[in-house]
């Protein structure tokens, strides 16, 4: 009874081994755990392909390289371009105001001999005439706060007086210092007296 019972067991075992063969039909090479019937332009393909990928990822590594360089460039330049620009940023407003500044040198060279007061008043006159346009083309505006509303986005408030009337109450009465735009925004606020 035990040796048919061991019989049936080595049957089953030889069965199953059988069976693995055939499904397993390419013979490995023990060594490296490669098949051993491989073609050699199997091989190869498999070889260029992994080339292929070599190649594609060392190109686009230099070419990351080449951007990554790139842009620190770009990056310097236009830091240097920007300090530049900060050193000369007044540079063309102060060219043209050097007529003006002639002009006021000779406007003091002419008071130093000058015996009419209203010819040196006019030629001052027309200095600051001069620089106000000049100012002007450039975007510099004066505000008008008299009588207008105070506003804090403009006005800068030195003091409080009572007002004559209920109208002036809350609104500017007077100006110490005159306030100005650079075009459209907020340079220096005019220094005023309002109204309470």
């Amino acid at each position: 009874m035990f040796s048919k019972k061991k019989k049936n067991d080595n049957e089953h075992t030889n069965m199953e081994s059988h069976a693995d063969e055939q499904n397993n039909t390419q013979p490995v090479d023990q060594a490296n755990g490669e098949n051993v019937n491989e073609t050699p332009a199997e091989t190869a393909a498999e070889l260029s392909a992994e080339e292929k990928l070599k190649e594609e990822n060392a190109a686009l590594n230099d070419k990351y390289l080449r951007l990554f360089a790139e842009f620190d460039n770009y990056k310097r330049r236009t830091q240097k371009e920007r300090v530049e620009l900060l050193q000369t940023a007044g540079k063309d407003v102060i060219v043209s105001l050097l007529p003006v500044l002639d002009d006021f040198d000779r406007a003091h060279k002419a008071t130093e001999t000058a015996t009419d007061v209203a010819a040196v008043r006019e030629g001052v006159q027309l200095v600051h005439h001069k620089l106000k346009n000049l100012l002007v083309q450039k975007g510099l505006k004066e505000m008008e706060s008299i009588n207008t509303p105070f506003d804090t986005d403009l006005h800068e408030a030195i003091t409080k007086i009572p007002a004559p009337n209920d109208d002036m109450k809350g609104k500017v009465m007077d100006e110490l210092e005159k306030g100005y735009t650079l075009n459209d925004k907020v340079i220096r606020f005019a220094k005023v007296v309002v109204g309470s």
